[in-house]
């Protein structure tokens, strides 16, 4: 071989060892996530982008499946010694998380460990004060956040000789307007998705009264449920007799209802603003969004609305360089372009109210009317101990029991009274047991 040949070998070697050495260089961090379809698409496209900006870092998300499954494979993860790096959970999920102890670092810290730009009042009162702690401190990074809005089909309306430039604003506003509908032979008026978080959480928060004490569990696992005060007895008392004279239909604990409405089987339905690209996809019709109704005799009203979503946790037991990587990820996660990007694509509100404005000013909500009504709740008031969220142990099971008795309102079987006791009484047990495994 000649000596040129050999030279040509060694700069061929080295470009090959230098490439090899810049790819082991590169830091994976892990993304466990629960966004499936479109929206998983969209999870995927973010990491993309980020990795195409950088050569340090390569975020990679993996789907894990629903909510409580991800939280159940990253708890069997971490303790096997090998979590991911970020973890997506949902908001009943966050007391859970706080009392992970050595499971998780607190976003305020990471951020200022890696000298990453992070400022917690940039971000929506209700958003950060629900990943919070007491003294205001972020725990987890929000990332999907929504929260409850009326929707009306303008179309319906119509035919029933309802205005149609507003939703019902009120309690007995919708309830006369559910007669004109049923009156003009529409069997369904009005439903509702997601009742617990709808009508019992939501409800409280926007009426300023409490559904748990201790600033409802923000100050601490020994926190109760009360969400059987005479305003949330009155307000499922008035659904019961609805459901009897046919003006509210029950449909289901989840999302099932808003196949009913955009079905256009349901005029009215009370869900989640992230619903509204979905409405606007498969519903054939002309359609209103409105915030949710209060009663007018209630002093204050409306408040403000609480969150529902996910938000992305640290885990613990990683190295210093993976930790800066995330930082920088959550950091861009956060940026101006990516929320704008993520709300205008999504339905999801923005988590800051930077991105708010900027989407405000660039007339997206005039050429979407009602896609702003989510944020515009959130920001409606400061938030007050009554509605800066919620953060209760065993939530998951808790809603299940506030199901599971407002079922037997629905179906004649329990007064308001009875079935809200009931989920107290019930509630409380699994309080209880969660504070005793916190402490």
């Amino acid at each position: 071989m000649t000596f040129r040949r050999l030279a040509r070998v060694a700069v061929l070697a080295g470009t090959v060892f230098f490439a090899s050495a810049a790819a082991a260089a590169t830091t994976e961090i892990f993304w466990w996530h629960s966004m499936a379809g479109p929206l998983g698409d969209r999870v995927v496209a973010i990491a993309n982008k980020f990795n195409a900006q950088q050569s340090e870092y390569k975020v990679t998300p993996v789907y894990k499946g629903q909510y409580g499954e991800s939280m159940t494979a990253a708890i069997a993860a971490f303790r096997a010694g090998n979590p991911p790096n970020i973890l997506q959970v949902f908001e009943v999920g966050t007391a859970t998380m706080m009392s992970a102890k050595g499971a998780i670092v607190p976003v305020y810290q990471l951020m200022a460990d890696a000298g990453e730009k992070f400022d917690p009042k940039a971000y929506i009162g209700p958003v950060a004060g629900y990943y919070s702690d007491a003294s205001g401190k972020m725990l987890s990074m929000p990332f999907n956040s929504s929260t409850v809005v009326f929707y009306y089909n303008k179309d319906a309306f119509k035919k029933a000789g309802i205005a149609t430039d507003k939703a019902p604003a009120t309690w007995p506003e919708v309830e006369a307007d559910a007669r004109k509908l049923k009156a003009a032979g529409f069997s369904c008026a009005f439903t509702t998705g997601w009742q617990s978080w709808a009508q019992i959480e939501n409800f409280s928060a926007w009426h300023n009264v409490p559904f748990a004490t201790l600033q409802n569990g923000l100050g601490g696992p020994a926190a109760r449920v009360v969400f059987n005060g005479p305003l949330q007895v009155r307000h499922i008392e008035d659904l019961a007799r609805w459901s009897k004279e046919g003006l509210f239909t029950y449909a289901g604990r989840t999302d099932e209802p808003l196949a009913k409405f955009t079905s256009g089987d349901c005029q009215m339905i009370m869900t989640s603003s992230g619903s509204y690209a979905t409405i606007k996809a498969t519903g054939k019709f002309d359609f209103g969004v409105g915030p949710m109704p209060h009663y007018p005799d209630v002093a204050g009203t409306p408040q403000n609305a609480i969150i529902g979503g996910a938000s992305l946790w640290v885990m613990s037991g990683k190295t210093p360089t993976e930790y800066k990587g995330v930082a920088k990820f959550l950091a861009y996660l956060s940026s101006l372009d990516n929320q704008i990007a993520w709300h205008e694509g999504t339905g999801y509100v923005p988590i800051t109210t930077e991105a708010f404005q900027a989407v405000e000013k660039s007339g997206f909500y005039n050429q979407n009317p009602g896609f702003d009504v989510a944020v515009k709740e959130l920001m409606h008031k400061p938030p007050t101990d009554n509605s800066r969220g919620l953060r209760l142990g065993n939530f998951l099971q808790i809603r299940n029991v506030i199901d599971e008795e407002l079922e037997l309102v629905w179906s004649g079987k329990s007064t308001a009274k009875e079935a809200l006791d009931e989920a107290v009484l019930r509630s409380n047990d699994l309080l209880a047991k969660f504070e005793k495994t916190a402490n």
